[in-house]
C-alpha cells in the first residue's frame, strides 16, 4: 500500500473546496485522518464548547467522506506518535494538509511533525486553505494575492478511494462546559446559517451589526464554521454576491470587507507568531501588572463587575459562545483600561468562551483593543455610554442581568446612583469608571510620549498596518512619521 496518501484534517472539517483532499484524490488511494490530540485540548485557550462543535463537525465530515467512498480514520495521541504508527500500518510516503495559522502550541507541533516527516521519508505538502500567505517578505502584493485566491474556482475531490483503517474511540479530553445556546457544528448547520443570512437575515447587516440584540440576528453567525473549516472563506466570498437592492448592496460590501479583514489579521499572526504572548510594540511590556488582580479578573470573567452592560455581555457570551464585534471590543477595553488587566490574562478567558475562537484574529484583536500595538487609536470605551447607546431600551441588559429588574430605566446602566441600590442582589462596581479611565489614559499616553515608543513605532507600522486604496484593495500603509494609524472598529470588526 505504498501509494497511499494521508490527508491530515485539522481546522478544515469539510470535503468541499478542500485543496488537500482534491490533490490527494488525483494521486491514488487516500486515508483521511483526524488526530484527537490530548495536549491540544489541554491548552489554556481550549474549551468544551469548542470540542463539542468539533465532534458535531466530524460527524458531518464522516458522512461526506463516505459519500466519496472514503472512511475517516480517527486516532488519539500526539501527532508524531499517531503518524508513526499509521506509517507502520500502511506505509504511506505522502501526507497533504492545509496550512494552519494556529497558536504557539500548534506551531510547535507542526515543526515537530515536519522534523518527523523528513526523518521518516514522508513528503508533507501543506496547501493554502484561505487568503493567508506563508513566508511573505513584507505586505506588498498581499491584497492582490489574496484576491486572486478568492477568485479561483472551488476545489473538488473526485474519484477518491482508499482503505478502511481502524479508528480509536472518540475520547473525552476536556471537562464539561455549560453553553446552552451554543451554535451547532457541522457543515449542514454551517450552510443553513450562511444561506439564511444571504437569503434574508443579512439585509440589515450593515445597520444592525453593532447592536447586541439585532446583531445576533443580522450578523451571519458563520464565524465558528470558518474557524473550524466546515465552510471555506472562498466559497463564502463567492456566494456573497448579487445584491437585490441598495441596502443589500451596502451590507454585502461590508460583509466582504470583513472577510478580507479576517485574512488580514490572521496574516499578522502568520508573519509574527510572538503576537500570542508579546506586545506588538515592545514599549508596552510591563505597563500593566504581569500578575493580574485576581478579584477583578474573576469579576470580569463571570459577569460580576457591577457594570451592567459589561456583565450582560459576558453572561451572554458564556451562554451562547458568541458576541458581536463591538461588544467584544468593549469587554476587552474595559478589562484592559478600567480594570487594568493584562491582555495575556484576559485573552485565554475569552478564547475559551468563544466557540469561534480563531487564534490569528483573537490575539491580534486582544492587542489592538488593549492598546499595545503602537499603531492603532487608543479606544477607552465608556461602558455606561455603550450600554445607553447600544441597548437604549435595556432589553439586552435586563435579559442577562435579571438582578436589575427593579431598577428604573434611567438608572439601569448606573444602578449605583439609584436610591434603592443597596437592596439589589447585585455587586457595586469594582472601579469608578471615570477615574479608572483617566488613570489608563494618562498611563498609556505616558508610554507613547517616551523615546522607546518612537524608536519601535516605525517598524511596527511598516510591517503590520494596512489600509484600503480607492479600488477597495488592502495595501500596506506607509510609515506615517511615527503617528498612530487610526483604526475604526466598525471597519475592522468581525461581525460574522
Amino acid at each position: 500500500m505504498s501509494d497511499i496518501t494521508v490527508v491530515w484534517f485539522k481546522r478544515d472539517l469539510r470535503v468541499a473546496d478542500h485543496a488537500a483532499l482534491s490533490r490527494a484524490a488525483g494521486m491514488g488511494p487516500v486515508v483521511p485522518l483526524y488526530i484527537w490530540e490530548p495536549d491540544l485540548w489541554a491548552q489554556p485557550d481550549a474549551s468544551g464548547r469548542q470540542m463539542c462543535f468539533v465532534r458535531e463537525s466530524l460527524a458531518d465530515l464522516r458522512e461526506a467522506l463516505a459519500g466519496l467512498g472514503l472512511t475517516l480514520c480517527e486516532r488519539t495521541g500526539a501527532a508524531v506518535d499517531v503518524l508513526s504508527a499509521l506509517q507502520r500500518d500502511c506505509g504511506f510516503t505522502t501526507m497533504i494538509s492545509h496550512e494552519e495559522t494556529g497558536n504557539a502550541w500548534s506551531f510547535a507541533r507542526d515543526r515537530a511533525v515536519a522534523g518527523w516527516a523528513r526523518g521518516a521519508g514522508v513528503c508533507w505538502q501543506e496547501l493554502a486553505g484561505c487568503g493567508v500567505v506563508r513566508r511573505m517578505n513584507g505586505r506588498d502584493g498581499w491584497a492582490r494575492t489574496r484576491d486572486g485566491y478568492m477568485a479561483q474556482p472551488l476545489d473538488q475531490a473526485e474519484g477518491a478511494s482508499g482503505p478502511v483503517l481502524l479508528s480509536d474511540p472518540v475520547p473525552d479530553l476536556i471537562g464539561p462546559d455549560y453553553c446552552p445556546q451554543r451554535q451547532r457544528g457541522g457543515r449542514e448547520a454551517g450552510l443553513e446559517t450562511l444561506h439564511s443570512f444571504l437569503d434574508h437575515r443579512g439585509r440589515t447587516y450593515r445597520r444592525d451589526m453593532s447592536s447586541p440584540l439585532q446583531g445576533a440576528r443580522a450578523c451571519s453567525r458563520i464565524s465558528p464554521h470558518l474557524a473550524f473549516g466546515t465552510l471555506s472563506v472562498r466559497e463564502v466570498a463567492q456566494e456573497a454576491v448579487g445584491a437585490r437592492d441598495a441596502e443589500w448592496a451596502k451590507s454585502l460590501k461590508s460583509f466582504q470587507s470583513r472577510l478580507a479583514w479576517r485574512d488580514h489579521f490572521m496574516q499578522k499572526l502568520e508573519d509574527e507568531p510572538r503576537l500570542e504572548y508579546r506586545c506588538l510594540h515592545s514599549a508596552y511590556e510591563g505597563m500593566r501588572p504581569a500578575v493580574p488582580d485576581a478579584e477583578r479578573l474573576a469579576a470580569w470573567s463571570h459577569g460580576q463587575t457591577g457594570l451592567p452592560f459589561v456583565d450582560a455581555c459576558m453572561r451572554s457570551l458564556q451562554a451562547t459562545g458568541w458576541l458581536n464585534f463591538r461588544m467584544r471590543a468593549m469587554v476587552v477595553a474595559v478589562a484592559s483600561y478600567h480594570l487594568w488587566l493584562d491582555w495575556r490574562a484576559t485573552g485565554p478567558v475569552l478564547a475559551r468562551l468563544f466557540t469561534d475562537y480563531e487564534p490569528g484574529i483573537h490575539w491580534s484583536q486582544m492587542q489592538m483593543q488593549s492598546g499595545v500595538t503602537g499603531m492603532n487609536t487608543v479606544r477607552i470605551y465608556n461602558p455606561v455610554k455603550q450600554g445607553k447607546d447600544q441597548d437604549p431600551d435595556g432589553v439586552f441588559t435586563r435579559t442577562w442581568v435579571p438582578e436589575l429588574a427593579a431598577v428604573p430605566d434611567m438608572y439601569l446602566q448606573e444602578p449605583w446612583l439609584w436610591a434603592g441600590a443597596g437592596r439589589l442582589p447585585y455587586p457595586a462596581p469594582v472601579v469608578d469608571v471615570a477615574s479608572a479611565a483617566r488613570f489608563a489614559r494618562e498611563t498609556v499616553y505616558g508610554v507613547r510620549r517616551g523615546g522607546a515608543f518612537h524608536a519601535e513605532a516605525a517598524r511596527v507600522v511598516e510591517k503590520h498596518a494596512s489600509r484600503k486604496d480607492r479600488a477597495g484593495r488592502f495595501v500596506r500603509d506607509p510609515v506615517r512619521r511615527q503617528k498612530t494609524v487610526k483604526a475604526d472598529p466598525r471597519q475592522k470588526g468581525f461581525d460574522f
